[in-house]
């Protein structure tokens, strides 16, 4: 029973579907289920503190059904991508509706592509990184999983992690930097993988090689199949869904950074290195995502076994709140320097 509240992200494709199917401001059902009534709700259910027992860890650990929900997601997606495609060229639609339509499947790509991809890129096997790779390949996000992997985890709150917003950085400065600086460095953390082994960058091992060969591809299907205008509104749907990846990697990290000793090393990662959140909608609707300090603290561990910590700072808010609270930057400093006086 403890894995069904994870299946209410599945409210986000049932908004969808209303968004792909219907005109006007159903358009925005998504839009508003999201940020709209998903922040206002956050104001009346009492956060979540709760952890497992041992107990109750040792047997949900084992519970496939969490497991089995993330897969459930991969044809879900692919579902709603090819009802985008067959949609948006209706020619009634308004410019607004078409906004609404594109914003829905951005969400559908940001919620269920790049976070469910990142869930799964952090399994120990090739079948779960796989769907996870697909799941990142539907958002145009692919260099996602060796930047995380190989660079966010090792180099998190350190002024050498693209993901890490500076103190007083604005969220719109922080898209620009962070995407681009985690593509370069996805591309060199590959390089110098391949290169430790012998081999040159131009190698089928190369999975920035391979991510890029794919995109590609999709694209050329997307133009060759549908043509040139639904190519571009998937595009948009996409750079959607990435925003909203940068804005999480913005709030979760902002302004947090670890101790530099003498020799230049950092100290370990700590669970004071990440901003939580126990607000239970975002929780469930972002597959445990807010406890993350337990995450960094150990990546491999699966989300319905994350753990709130007193040590870890907490927003004032969920996900949702705080993602639309980072879009207002003074208002944002004022909250969230006064936080940062109070962490050690």
């Amino acid at each position: 029973m403890k894995a069904l509240q994870y299946f209410s992200v599945l409210l986000i494709p049932v908004t969808t579907y209303i968004s792909f199917t219907n005109y006007g401001w159903l358009t925005f059902s998504t839009v508003l289920f999201v940020f709209g009534l998903a922040p206002i709700l956050e104001f009346f259910i009492k956060p979540n503190k709760y952890n497992f027992t041992k107990e109750e860890e040792n047997t949900e650990k084992e519970n496939k059904t969490y497991t089995y929900l993330l897969y459930l997601i991969l044809p879900i997606q692919l579902f709603f991508l090819n009802l985008f495609f067959t949609t948006i060229t209706d020619a009634s639609l308004a410019n607004y509706e078409i906004v609404g339509r594109i914003l829905a499947m951005g969400i559908m790509c940001g919620v269920l592509g790049i976070n469910v991809g990142h869930e799964l890129g952090h399994r120990n096997n090739r079948f779960d990184e796989f769907i996870g790779e697909i799941l990142l390949l539907t958002s145009l996000n692919t260099h996602f999983l060796p930047y995380h992997n190989g660079g966010h985890h090792l180099n998190v709150a350190t002024p050498k992690d693209a993901a890490t917003a500076r103190k007083n950085e604005w969220i719109f400065i922080f898209w620009i930097r962070s995407h681009f600086s985690s593509y370069y460095q996805a591309w060199a953390i590959e390089n110098k993988r391949l290169k430790n082994e012998g081999k040159s960058w131009l190698h089928h091992q190369n999975r920035m090689l391979i991510y890029s060969i794919c995109n590609f591809i999709l694209l050329g299907v997307i133009l060759f199949f549908f043509g040139k205008y639904v190519l571009i509104t998937f595009v948009l749907a996409a750079i959607t869904g990435i925003l909203l990846l940068e804005t999480v990697n913005y709030i979760e990290h902002y302004g947090l950074l670890r101790k530099q000793h003498e020799n230049g090393r950092y100290e370990r990662v700590k669970r004071n290195h990440s901003w939580n959140s126990n607000h239970k909608v975002g929780q469930v609707l972002l597959f445990n995502l807010s406890r993350h300090s337990d995450h960094h603290y150990n990546g491999a561990k699966h989300y319905q076994l994350l753990k709130s910590l007193p040590e870890s700072p907490q927003m004032p808010t969920g996900y949702p709140g705080m993602m639309l609270l980072s879009l207002l930057p003074p208002i944002w400093f004022f909250i969230m320097n006064k936080r940062l006086k109070n962490i050690s």
